[in-house]
Parts: structure tokens; sequence; C-alpha cells
């Protein structure tokens, strides 16, 4: 995702760099691929910068952001995680503490390769002038008129939905296997919902490799449940499935039986189910 942000940006005229520092060669690769200007080190990178972007698992946006602050850098520091209102709230407040101008933002969509499939929404004093960064760009800004946490609280709301129901469709055929009833309920699906096989089968593929991200993204959307006094157990079982996915990091794709076992929590498929059958359900 980060480095279609950064492209977009760059489509617009602007120059983006990035920091070297603790990435992987992977991500090397894509930054020279994408044209990025390659800092060394966080300081250089934020050196007479005008804005800094981050974009990262929900697990590191606090650090990001010390580290970020310890540079000394005021200008616009953009969080655009996947994290809950309270933590956009905190991020703001170690930005602006440090004498810099927090935006906060979500992103809805898939990494921006084309135009029309990804938004960038923004709230928060300064997100215009973020929104002008992007204005023409594959990844649309969309500005919200609230305060910090207006678009994380976006976020949050779209992607209980479209990672809480994948995670869901997921436990839901571990479940099916563990009492062997895997061939009943995809004859079920093929009369009453036929859709299902086939999501189930994208989303073991698409979902698998990139739970290890999703399972803190899913964890920050509980605590935001929870303190919007709604019940958080949703998202946090959904954060425990991609959790159990995990182990499926740096894989390109994962099929139903495998992502299937894994929930399950390391079942052997190969010998079976629990009460006899296979796992049709993809």
């Amino acid at each position: 995702m980060g480095v279609t942000v950064a492209s977009a940006t760059m489509s617009c005229g602007h120059e983006v760099r990035w920091v070297a520092d603790g990435r992987s060669p992977e991500t090397a690769d894509r930054a020279a691929a994408a044209g990025l200007t390659t800092c060394a080190e966080l300081v250089d990178g934020v050196r007479d910068a005008d804005v800094v972007v981050s974009v990262c698992p929900p697990a590191a946006v606090l650090d990001v952001a010390r580290s970020v602050a310890a540079t000394g850098f005021t200008g616009i520091y953009l969080d655009a995680n996947a994290i809950a209102p309270s933590t956009a709230r905190q991020v703001a407040a170690v930005a602006g503490d440090a004498g810099a101008r927090p935006v906060d933002g979500g992103i809805v969509g898939p990494p921006a390769h084309r135009p029309g499939t990804t938004r960038l929404y923004l709230s928060g004093d300064g997100a215009e002038t973020v929104a002008d960064l992007f204005a023409g760009s594959k990844l649309e800004p969309v500005v919200i008129d609230g305060p910090v946490g207006a678009a994380s609280a976006t976020k949050v709301a779209y992607a209980a939905w479209t990672k809480g129901s994948a995670a869901l469709l997921l436990a839901v055929a571990a479940y099916a296997e563990r009492e062997g009833v895997p061939d009943v309920l995809a004859a079920e699906w093929a009369r009453s919902q036929p859709d299902l096989a086939d999501r189930l089968v994208r989303t073991a593929a698409g979902s698998g490799p990139k739970a290890w991200r999703f399972a803190g993204e899913m964890a920050d959307s509980a605590r935001a449940f929870a303190e919007a006094g709604l019940p958080d157990g949703f998202a946090a079982a959904a954060a425990e499935v991609y959790e159990r996915l995990a182990v499926f990091r740096g894989r390109s794709e994962v099929g139903v039986a495998e992502a299937v076992a894994a929930v399950c929590g390391g079942v052997d498929l190969t010998a079976g189910p629990s009460r006899g059958g296979s796992v049709p359900l993809g």
C-alpha cells in the first residue's frame, strides 16, 4: 500500500523520499521501481520536508510518530494507518507536542494501482492541504469535516465489515470442518448462498498472506468499538482468526484447506476432519 501512496503523490509533481533503515530488500526493490528518493536514516528523510506520511502496521504507529517527533520535524504529519480514533489522537498529541501539524487519514480500498478504486479519507486541521497533494492522482482524497479521529473512525467502520466478515467466513468453514459437516454446509450454500463458496476461496487466497497485518488492525477496531460503548467481540474474534493465519506471511496465496487448518489451530487436514469428510467448501 505504502508505495502506491508514494507513487500517487509523485504523479502530482512532488518529490517523495523513503527511509531505508531497517527495511527489507523487497521494500527497497519496490521503492526503487517507483522512483522514490532513498534516505539512509529518518533524520535525512524528514529534513526540509513539508509532509511526513506514515503507512505502517498498527502496532508501530506510535513508535513511528515518536521517532519522527524526535527529529524536530514541524511540518504536516499524516498518519494514514488503520487504527482506532483514540490511537489517532495519541499520534496527533505526539506530533503536535513536537510542533508538527497532525492530520488523520484512513485508506479504503486496495493498493492504488488504478483510479477509482481507493480513497484516502482525511480529517483534522490541515486535511485540505494534504488532499491537494493527491488531487487528480490514482488515490482519491476525501476530506471529512471533522477532527482528528474522524478519518480513522471511517476506516474502522468500513474494515469492521470487510475484514470482519472475511474472518467470520473462515471461522465458519473451520467450525464446519471441526464438526465434520463441511460437505453438508457446502451443499446448503449451493442452494441458498451460492456466492459463499467462491468468496471463501477468494478470502483464503487474499487474506491469508496479509493476515499478519489484519490482526493488529482488528485489535485496534475492537478497542474502538469498546471505547464507543459497543460490543467489541466481533473485531476481537476477527483479530484472533487473523493471528492464526499469520503463519502464511510471505506466501503469494493460500488455499481454503490450509487456511481452515490454521484457523482450527493447526489441524492436519490430510487425515480428514474430526468426524470424517473433507473440505469441499472452496
